[in-house]
């Protein structure tokens, strides 16, 4: 059941100060996640890389690249450049920077983060890693499972910021941490409840990103509804398989986090994945589609991740396969998705 109940801060780690929240990142998804908290805490920490991003934000009272409609009251908000004092001074970490950074800023840190409470945002994995962000935070940094939780679910950044009703899933090993991070963010517009699937929320949000940029080579080639509606069947039916092979238990692929995400990623006007995609389908090298965009596609990094991490899988991904002939292999995407639509039914 989604709740909308609102909540005082809790103490997530368990700890004296536990409820201190801090945001780690400073593009559209972070903005508008510190929204949320900020509304009911009235006090978050917030890192984000550039001084001068920073002090544009004091003055004008809003973020100056991304979301420059949503509003703060500076005065709630302890702005820094500093990772290390930012993770000194605050207990739960909410990181929301692209997962292709994600490696970068962690390597300023003096300070241990096992003790923290670590809630990841990315929607995307660790290049070179090949690591979803929970499993990451774990292997290399010793947070212990209880101490890492994700946020999933269709929610797209401009949406919250216009406060349009959504959907978000807490995934988190420890059901108590889970539920009181989602009875903090619940709101009017803002519905949350619990999962303990972490892994599996983490692997649909990367591959969602993948059939939302296949989304958009399909709609540049002038692919119809028809056939859009055949591919995200097939995109669901694929992701289940991987999920059901690299973190088996049961779950419902059709609940809005794993299924929401996947649609609102490939139909949105809103989804970079698809943008990018589109671009694509429509004659653009890789390179000058990332360049005119002037934004991260996840999908594009999550792709090759997902493809390396499927040759020890062996789970059988025909569009994961496609997208990456095209991205990687410079495949005409033509071509490659005519074969892929000859594998359909």
């Amino acid at each position: 059941m989604f709740s909308s109940q609102k909540d005082t801060i809790p103490s997530l780690t368990g700890r004296a100060g536990g409820g201190s929240i801090a945001i780690i990142g400073g593009g559209s998804w972070a903005t508008a996640i510190a929204k949320i908290v900020v509304g009911h805490t009235h006090h978050i920490g917030w890192y984000m890389r550039r001084d001068d991003r920073i002090e544009d934000f004091k003055r004008l009272g809003h973020n100056p690249a991304y979301l420059m409609s949503v509003h703060f009251d500076i005065s709630e908000i302890d702005f820094s450049s500093d990772i290390n004092k930012i993770v000194q001074q605050y207990d739960t970490l909410i990181f929301v920077t692209p997962s292709p950074y994600l490696k970068n800023h962690l390597k300023k840190l003096k300070t241990r983060l096992r003790d923290k409470f670590i809630i990841t945002a990315i929607k995307g994995i660790v290049p070179d890693e090949n690591l979803v962000c929970s499993e990451y935070f774990h292997q290399v940094y010793d947070v212990p499972y209880e101490n890492l939780a994700c946020i999933g679910g269709p929610s797209h950044a401009e949406e919250v910021a216009l406060e349009r009703l959504s959907y978000l899933t807490i995934g988190c090993a420890d059901k108590e941490k889970a539920q009181a991070f989602a009875s903090l963010i619940a709101s009017e517009y803002i519905k949350t409840k619990t999962s303990t699937d972490v892994i599996g929320i983490e692997y649909s949000s990367v591959l969602k990103n993948v059939y939302a940029i296949a989304a958009g080579i399909c709609s540049g080639l002038k692919y119809g509804d028809n056939f859009q509606a055949v591919l995200m069947s097939n995109a669901a039916l694929e992701m289940n398989r991987f999920l059901s092979t690299v973190a088996p238990l049961d779950r419902n692929i059709n609940d809005s986090v794993y299924m929401g995400d996947l649609l609102v990623t490939g139909y949105s006007n809103f989804s970079r994945n698809r943008t990018f995609g589109t671009m694509i389908g429509k004659g653009y090298s890789v390179k000058s589609a990332q360049i005119e965009m002037e934004m991260i596609a996840e999908g594009f990094f999550g792709t090759k991740c997902m493809k390396e991490i499927n040759r020890h899988m062996h789970v059988n991904m025909p569009i994961l396969d496609a997208v990456y002939n095209i991205l990687y292999e410079r495949i005409n995407p033509q071509i490659e998705i005519k074969l892929l639509t000859d594998s359909f039914r």
